[in-house]
């Protein structure tokens, strides 16, 4: 398993990139499991400070970035399910597209076998970019079983592109303990807007439960070793959320105590497109997508850079379990080419979702839910 400092950097890279991306007010959902394959990638693609900058945002340090190969490692195995479950499916790509006249180094090919379902393919990007886009998108459809079905939109692949490091995820468990449907009624949900009706499931379980610093955590347990944890702060989010550091949480998940616990919470519906370059500059990772940047781990052409980098993630919770699609592409171009007494936890108002590998610490989806819908 994986080692606790490279969990504690793992939790920090997902926290931070969930601060600088997207509105406080509004839903948000991205990937750091699917972000951390392809940054990953990136990062040991680079040399010099091109390769620095998203290491300490990955791993603390470019030397630690490996750790985190092996933790998306460890959580791309699911445990067996129990005698009468279902099936747990989880799907992993981490996918170098290069067209055929750029020459990648032959080392490259190891490295990228280091990441969860390595692999080098072909694309016509200079020839035909159109071509290229239709291809990355139908492999990302395929590993996400059709939940992002156009990961790259039209225009996003240029003449001048020439490679892409693309890391998808398909995930579909079960909970451990359902909710009945007939237990699922319309009640309120408080939004930062105002109050709306939504479907609320209900349970009554003994559940992993936490209080700490001002939040409280209720742990679902799903099949294959995936828990949801639902962090639900004392006070609003807005103003909540942005003293959460990755300490907090790593203490709530560590304090979590089985507990009779009657939840309600409501059914969950998301869809977000996450552009991630504007993000990336603002937490120091910069040079990779200047003149300056150097691939040459890579190829020996020292024309390479990263034109953008992007992210859609796709999230759904209901009374059966939950199933979630990420995927992250960052394209290259050439320049100038216990018991107790019960606790009643009602998710009635914006709150945070980790879902996570339970065993390695990999956080496969972190949300923040403030409408249980995307519009």
């Amino acid at each position: 398993m994986p080692e606790r400092d490279a969990v504690q950097a793992h939790l920090n890279f997902a926290l931070a990139v969930h601060r600088a991306s997207g509105s406080p007010n509004g839903n948000a959902c991205f990937s750091p499991y699917s972000v951390a394959g392809a940054l990953g990638l990136v990062t040991r693609a680079a040399r010099g400070e091109t390769a620095s900058q998203p290491a300490a945002l990955l791993a603390g340090a470019p030397e630690r970035v490996s750790e985190q190969a092996d933790l998306l490692r460890a959580a791309a195995v699911l445990d067996a399910p129990a005698r009468g479950q279902d099936e747990p499916t989880l799907a992993v790509s981490n996918t170098l597209w290069v067209w055929r006249r750029l020459e990648v180094k032959p080392g490259f090919t190891d490295v990228v076998a280091e990441w969860p379902s390595g692999a080098v393919a072909t694309a016509p990007f200079v020839e035909d970019p159109e071509a290229a886009r239709t291809t990355i998108n139908a492999d990302v459809a395929r590993t996400t079983r059709d939940l992002i079905p156009e990961l790259l939109l039209p225009g996003t692949i240029g003449g001048d592109t020439v490679a892409g490091l693309v890391s998808a995820l398909y995930l579909k468990v079960a909970w451990t303990n359902p909710f009945r449907d007939t237990d699922t009624v319309e009640d309120d949900f408080h939004t930062p807007t105002g109050v709306v009706r939504v479907p609320m499931m209900r349970q009554a379980e003994r559940l992993g439960y936490a209080r700490h610093a001002g939040w409280q955590l209720v742990d679902l347990p799903a099949v294959g070793g995936v828990s949801a944890s639902v962090l639900l702060p004392d006070r609003p989010l807005v103003e909540a959320e942005p003293e959460l550091d990755a300490a907090t949480v790593d203490a709530l998940l560590n304090a979590r105590r089985e507990a009779m616990v009657r939840l309600t919470m409501p059914r969950l519906s998301l869809d977000v497109r996450c552009p991630l370059k504007d993000t990336l500059n603002s937490l120091g990772v910069r040079t990779m997508f200047t003149p300056t940047a150097d691939f040459g781990e890579l190829s020996d052409d020292p024309r390479l850079l990263v034109s953008d980098v992007l992210h859609q993630s796709v999230l759904r919770l209901d009374e059966n379990g939950l199933e979630g699609a990420a995927a992250t592409a960052a394209m290259m171009r050439l320049v100038s080419a216990p018991a107790g007494e019960p606790v009643t936890v009602e998710v009635n108002r914006p709150f945070l979702l980790l879902v996570r590998h339970r065993a390695s610490g990999a956080v496969y989806f972190l949300a923040r839910v403030t409408e249980p819908w995307s519009r």
